[in-house]
C-alpha cells in the first residue's frame, strides 16, 4: 500500500487571489473615507482581539455609506454605540444562596 506523496496535498498560502486582494483595499479605501482615525484606530484594535465583532461592524458601516444613509464621519464615540448596539447583550447570572 503507497501513500500519497505530501507535495500532491500542499496548499500555496504565498498565492493570493486577486479579485480578493482587491476588495480588501476598497474595502478599506471605505472605511477610511466613513470613520475618523480614532474610530479606525479602535476597529484595527478590536479586529486583533474580535476579528469576527470587526468584520461585522464593516459590513454595517459599509451598507450604511452605500445606501447613502451616512450623514458624515462616524466618531469614536459613534463607534462606540454601533459596537454596543451590534454586540450580543451578556447575561447576568445570580446565585442564591441557602
Amino acid at each position: 500500500m503507497s501513500f500519497p506523496e505530501d507535495d500532491q496535498f500542499s496548499v500555496d498560502t504565498n498565492q493570493t487571489n486577486p479579485q480578493n486582494n482587491e476588495q480588501a483595499v476598497q474595502k478599506e479605501q471605505i472605511l477610511k473615507q466613513i470613520l475618523t482615525s480614532e474610530a479606525r484606530m479602535r476597529l484595527n484594535n478590536i479586529k486583533m482581539v474580535k476579528p469576527e465583532l470587526s468584520d461585522l461592524v464593516e459590513q454595517y458601516l459599509i451598507g450604511m455609506a452605500t445606501q447613502g444613509k451616512m450623514p458624515g464621519q462616524i466618531n469614536d464615540e459613534q463607534l462606540k454605540q454601533i459596537l454596543l448596539s451590534i454586540q450580543q447583550p451578556k447575561r447576568d447570572f445570580k446565585f442564591n444562596r441557602i
